[in-house]
């Protein structure tokens, strides 16, 4: 037994969470003082759903065991990891404009207006649904043209700013969680668009790497695989294989996928 589940136990009385195991890698990064990823991710990369470290309701008991050891065996190490919360009603970006400001850049909407023509530094860019997963790929890959949608967020500021990037050739292309929630997000960005093909827009996330993610990495949840209202036609494929399969699979878990199709697709 771990050391952490061991003064958990004899502590509180209670039984570790079934999944406790599963946070002794990540303790143990903290005790080395590692800088880590979003929660998110951390939580992913520990076999867990996204929301599990930060979400009391995704999980109460693995929830509640994680505070605990943070709180009671790792008081004198700090944890090093990097934060998913960005500003919202604003345009976040990175490596899209010409400028020697420090990257990622947010633009609120009073700058809206001065970036309908500001230089460029791009002529392709990812789109990323998730705030950690933009954060995270941010960091590893400083270079890369990104943008952040954050989730819901489909503000005045950030639907201008993208119809301009695509009026002026931008090549627009998503990715987002693969899940009835995921699928309708990203149809209703696809859908403010006029200039980017849907060929582009799902040129990594396409029907076929869908249902390849769906099979290799897919959980099964019904209220993440429930059926949406959803209008484009291959968003609505896209769909179709998650309800077929009754599997959802987050952002967080395609990392390691993004990093190689991402530099495929900007290279091309």
């Amino acid at each position: 037994m771990s050391p952490y589940r061991k003064a958990y136990e004899s502590s509180t009385g209670l039984t570790a969470p079934k999944e406790a195991a599963q946070l002794d890698g990540l303790f143990q990064r903290i005790v080395r003082g590692d800088r880590l990823p979003p929660r998110g991710q951390q939580a992913v990369d520990a076999g867990l759903t996204a929301h599990s470290l930060n979400d009391r309701r995704e999980n109460p008991q693995l929830f509640d065991y994680y505070q605990w050891v943070l709180a009671n065996v790792l008081t004198d190490y700090p944890v090093n990891e990097l934060s998913a919360k960005l500003i919202e009603m604003a345009f976040t970006c990175m490596s899209i404009f010409k400028t020697d400001l420090p990257q990622p850049l947010t633009l609120n909407p009073w700058q809206v207006p001065a970036m309908q023509d500001y230089p460029l530094e791009t002529k392709k860019a990812v789109v990323i649904e998730n705030n950690g997963v933009f954060v995270w790929l941010a960091t590893l890959h400083p270079e890369w043209p990104l943008i952040n949608q954050a989730g819901n967020d489909l503000n005045s500021a950030y639907i201008q700013l993208m119809q301009c990037l695509e009026l002026r050739g931008v090549q627009l292309t998503y990715l987002g969680d693969l899940d009835s929630r995921g699928i309708q997000m990203a149809d209703s960005l696809f859908r403010q668009l006029s200039r980017t093909s849907i060929e582009t827009f799902t040129a990594i996330q396409s029907p076929a790497n869908v249902s390849y993610w769906l099979t290799l990495k897919g959980k099964k949840d019904v209220r993440r695989t429930r059926r949406l209202a959803v209008k484009t036609p291959i968003l609505c494929e896209e769909l179709d294989s998650i309800r077929l399969f009754g599997k959802f699979v987050e952002q967080e878990q395609l990392v390691s996928n993004y990093e190689r199709l991402i530099e495929e697709w900007l290279i091309e």
